[in-house]
């Protein structure tokens, strides 16, 4: 295949009904809608050379604006509401590309040779519904999704100085997307160490422990531990660029007195446990597809996850006191955000008011099942992977999400991206399955947008 190959039909009709949609975003909500508010007149600020006029409202770095501004210049764009929504659909439409290379990574397969071709599971991805519903919307989410994606696959190919300095670009999106800078540098390490040989005639180098997940137990996170030290040396190395972008973000949060730029008093860094566990149900809920097609499919799932809960007098007993902990950290740590609470054009609100709030019991009874569905993805990506490249996100995830006091979807999309690449082997059938419970909700939730909006309410949105 050559660098010129044509971009096959299904990345065609991608652009096509996202070129579509986004006309149809503009013909119905011809007004700067929710956020939408703040970030289009600062990026009409930047497009009139006015560099210094700050919205105090806008709590993150000016990449987004920024990026409006080069295309501005590119191609000779107004910055009018229309063509600043061309920012996150260009992003939009990227993502397949940048998502190719990382699940082939994950796959260890050969990247196609053409950028046009991207793969179809990368296409599926792409229209995952929190990125896809924000593709369409003067929103940082999808540009920091790609810049993020972008990091990782230049880390894993050993192009450390080009990954530091794109993860840095990350972190003018959102600023918590140096946890992932730091992500990037860890997975490309933790799979370097695992594939790399000696060469000929040569002594056999320092390995780190780190055994295949599904025959790991919890001793080897202590041996793993114990090597470290002996293959940091051949680590470390690779670690400057990182370290660079590190020194200057923790420059940003000196000069700055905080992570927050602006609107501090309703952004507070909180310690919010249970975020850990809705992300947990939020990516089963949308993931079950790739779940469920793993060999055996439910039924399989069902037995290994019962097995790993309950098979043994030790599995229940962790089971029970996991189940007690984080009980206790649900009737301690849970936060209803006053925007949760009060802001009746999200999702989450009824989700909250008719789930959550049913019954005090309620969030006491889902325990079991968020330890079931972590089960579940640890099984479903761990059968062809080491224990510490199944943890590492997990671990990552937690300084994301634990501060955050806002139940807000958006926060979980870039953890779910960067989990479900990790499932490598979806055969066609479940990423037929993935692509229509994609495009089922992608369906109603834009129609709902567009279409249904309620007078004294709004735009109902993720």
């Amino acid at each position: 295949m050559s660098s010129s190959s044509p971009a096959p039909t299904y990345y065609i009709a991608f652009v096509t009904v996202a070129v579509l949609v986004l006309k149809a975003v503009n013909e119905e909500v011809t007004e700067p809608y929710m956020d939408e508010p703040f970030h289009v007149p600062q990026a009409q600020a930047y497009c009139r050379g006015d560099y210094w006029t700050w919205d105090p409202k806008i709590t993150t770095p000016p990449g987004l604006y920024v990026l409006s501004l080069i295309l501005k210049k590119l191609f000779m764009l107004k910055c009018n509401l229309s063509m600043l929504r061309l920012t996150p659909l260009l992003s939009l439409l990227a993502l397949p590309i940048a998502l190719t290379p990382l699940l082939c990574y994950h796959k260890r397969e050969r990247p196609p040779p053409s950028l046009t071709t991207p793969l179809l599971e990368a296409v599926l991805l792409a229209s995952f519904p929190v990125a896809w519903f924000f593709g369409f919307l003067y929103y940082t989410e999808v540009p920091s999704l790609v810049s993020v994606v972008s990091t990782v696959v230049l880390a894993m190919q050993g192009r450390h100085w080009l990954a530091a300095l794109i993860g840095l670009v990350s972190c003018t999106f959102r600023q918590n997307n140096i946890v992932w800078v730091l992500y990037a540098y860890a997975l490309s390490q933790v799979l370097y160490l695992r594939f790399r040989r000696a060469a000929p005639n040569e002594k056999p180098p320092p390995k780190l422990h780190d055994p295949l997940a599904l025959e790991a137990g919890p001793e080897d996170l202590l041996w793993a531990v114990l090597s470290a030290p002996k293959v940091l040396p051949d680590i470390l190395l690779n670690f400057v660029p990182y370290a660079l972008v590190m020194a200057a973000f923790g420059a940003f949060v000196v000069w700055n007195g905080g992570i927050v730029l602006g609107d501090k008093a309703n952004h507070i860094p909180a310690f919010h446990v249970p975020q850990l566990y809705y992300f947990v149900g939020f990516a089963t809920v949308f993931g079950w597809p790739a779940l469920a097609s793993g060999s055996g499919g439910v039924p399989a799932v069902g037995r290994d996850v019962y097995a790993r809960m309950f098979g043994n007098r030790r599995n229940t007993a962790v089971t029970l006191v996991a189940s007690v902990i984080m009980c206790l950290t649900i009737y301690k740590f849970t936060i209803q955000h006053p925007f949760l609470l009060s802001d009746n054009r999200h999702y989450t609100f009824y989700i909250w008011r008719r789930v959550f709030l049913l019954h005090p019991v309620v969030p006491y009874l889902l325990v079991p099942g968020y330890i079931a569905c972590a089960w579940a993805w640890y099984l479903r990506i761990g059968h062809d992977q080491t224990l510490l490249q199944t943890l590492l996100l997990p671990v990552f995830v937690v300084p994301t999400l634990l501060p955050t006091p806002l139940l807000e979807p958006r926060y979980f999309l870039i953890p779910y991206i960067l989990l479900r690449v990790q499932v490598k082997d979806v055969p066609l059938w479940g990423l037929v399955l993935e692509g229509l419970w994609y495009a089922g909700i992608n369906a109603v939730t834009m129609w709902v947008f567009l279409y249904k909006e309620r007078a004294g309410v709004g735009r109902f949105m993720w």
